[in-house]
């Protein structure tokens, strides 16, 4: 049901973080083309990695993406969730939990402490689901974010 990603995934992928903007109200945000993810997972310095999901037909139902983060509290890598998708059709099938499932063995195995994401606070569907698997929210934190103009403003300065 889940495999590591291969080379020939890339148009899904790429079609299915296209689907997952869409979903989330920013398709017009969604600028990754198929030659950047290709780089990004198989590269020669591959920073992501990516899971596929598939039915027992072997039609893809969803995919997961992820790169590793360090704690410098733990003193150890983890992994931090990038995306998480499972197509409309397929949802409600254990797709989205066996795609989590397979993350937590990877972080088990190689003694990974934490396996993080982020979720949009009106996806309530999600959100359920997460806690449901025991996924508790950092109510603590905010998430800040640098792009486009400011991004670009902040690194030339000083230049």
């Amino acid at each position: 049901m889940i495999r590591t990603a291969t080379p020939a995934d890339i148009p899904v992928i790429h079609a299915m973080v296209r689907e997952l903007a869409e979903y989330e109200k920013a398709l017009d945000e969604a600028r990754a083309t198929e030659e950047q993810l290709h780089e990004a997972l198989f590269g020669e310095r591959p920073a992501a990695f990516a899971h596929i999901a598939e039915t027992p037909e072997g039609e893809v139902a969803g995919f997961c993406l992820w790169f590793l983060n360090f704690s410098t509290w733990r003193g150890v890598h983890g992994i931090y969730l990038e995306d998480l998708y499972v197509r409309p059709g397929h949802r409600g099938g254990g797709y989205g939990k066996a795609l989590l499932t397979q993350l937590a063995r990877i972080c088990v195995e190689r003694g990974y402490e934490r396996l993080e994401w982020s979720v949009l606070d009106w996806n309530a569907p999600s959100i359920a689901f997460y806690e449901s698997l025991g996924a508790r929210p950092q109510d603590e934190w905010t998430v800040y974010r640098l792009t486009d103009g400011a991004l670009g403003e902040l690194g030339a300065a000083g230049v």
